[in-house]
């Protein structure tokens, strides 16, 4: 009997042993196979944002190559126009077919050398004034910014006057402040075990209860 009970303990045991066995097999190719899966789905997942980012830039590469077409072909018009009123006013004769190159611009220009002359003229002037009024502003700027840190600077030197006056004064209020007046106007000290009673007026009183 007891050798039957041993062998059935063994028994049950290697059963056991057996059964943990297969459970952590089966852990493992779970484990294994999860593994796979989550890897396969990232290179999925990189896969795909890769390829939408490609399509969002060829998207956005399309449309910017739209708007810059059309840029320059309204530049390439505007340049067109602006050639052609130039070449009408450097020409001497003043026939109609120097004047009717400049009717597609927004102003007429007067087509003799001359008048080149005075619209560079008037275009340096305009170029000084602008100078001139951009400095003017610059300069009143400074000024309203040196203003400024004036006034912060007298803020700030009050403060700090401020703040030294009331130290003084706590110190002072430390400093002296170690006995308190009496009822009779006098006030009592303590030091080195000498007692001093201070009145308003006169001499300091001592108040020895032992010693020299």
């Amino acid at each position: 009997a007891p050798r039957a009970a041993e062998a059935e303990l063994l028994l049950l045991q290697s059963q056991a042993l057996a059964e943990e066995e297969a459970a952590k097999a089966k852990r493992e190719l779970l484990t294994r196979f999860l593994q796979e899966k989550l890897s396969r789905e990232e290179q999925s997942s990189k896969w795909g944002l890769h390829k939408v980012r490609t399509l969002w830039r060829l998207a956005q590469r399309k449309t910017k190559d739209q708007e810059l077409r059309q840029d320059i072909e309204i530049l390439s018009q505007t340049f067109t126009r602006v050639m052609d009123c130039k070449d009408g006013a450097i020409e001497v004769a003043a026939g109609p077919a120097g004047r009717g190159r400049c009717q597609g611009t927004h102003m007429t220009r007067p087509n003799t050398p001359q008048a080149l002359v005075r619209e560079l003229n008037e275009a340096e002037e305009q170029q000084n004034r602008a100078l001139r009024s951009h400095l003017h502003l610059t300069d009143q700027l400074l000024h309203l910014q040196r203003c400024r840190l004036g006034y912060l600077e007298e803020g700030f030197s009050a403060q700090v006057a401020a703040l030294k006056a009331e130290f003084e004064a706590e110190r002072c209020g430390i400093s002296g402040g170690e006995g308190e007046w009496g009822s009779s106007g006098t006030r009592e000290l303590s030091w080195n075990g000498v007692g001093l009673s201070l009145a308003p007026q006169g001499p300091p009183q001592c108040l020895c209860q032992g010693g020299n």
